[in-house]
């Protein structure tokens, strides 16, 4: 099974949504803590679960729950923590939402391939690749690839 990872930043809806096609991407998980901000341009809510079924037959979820509260947000937008420090506070806070029972659940209802979505343009700064890792810990035989 592939799994696949989006940052919509630094890309034009051409290019995402071209990419997603491409990927033979069926749901969008967006794992944004707020996905309705004037920032996220086409990728705003509403918009964003139109323009996928519309240009493109994919599934819209968007699932806040895995996403960093706006706490652990601020500290590393402010850098009052490292990225290491982000990664083990993220983890404590998926261990307390039950992230990993609402994987499974993802995983076995939606339909794949699914791709998760946040905003930054590299997978590596983002928590999308770190759900990524929560999920192929669950089912080890999945193929991550970021877009």
């Amino acid at each position: 099974m592939k799994l696949f990872t989006i940052g919509f930043a630094g890309k034009n809806a051409s290019t995402f949504f071209g990419m997603l096609q491409k990927a033979k991407v069926r749901t969008l998980v967006d794992i944004r803590l707020n996905n309705r901000s004037q920032l996220a341009g086409f990728t705003k809510a509403g918009d964003l679960e139109y323009f996928l079924r519309e240009l493109s037959d994919i599934s819209y979820v968007h699932s806040p729950e895995l996403a960093p509260d706006q706490e652990l947000l601020n500290s590393i937008r402010s850098k009052e923590i490292d990225w290491d420090g982000y990664k083990l506070r993220f983890a404590a806070l998926m261990e307390a939402r039950a992230a990993d029972k609402l994987l499974r659940k993802l995983l076995r209802e939606l339909p794949g391939p699914i791709c998760l979505l946040c905003s930054e343009p590299r997978a590596e700064d983002c928590h999308r690749s770190l759900i990524a890792l929560r999920i192929q810990k669950l089912k080890p035989k999945v193929e991550v690839i970021h877009l």
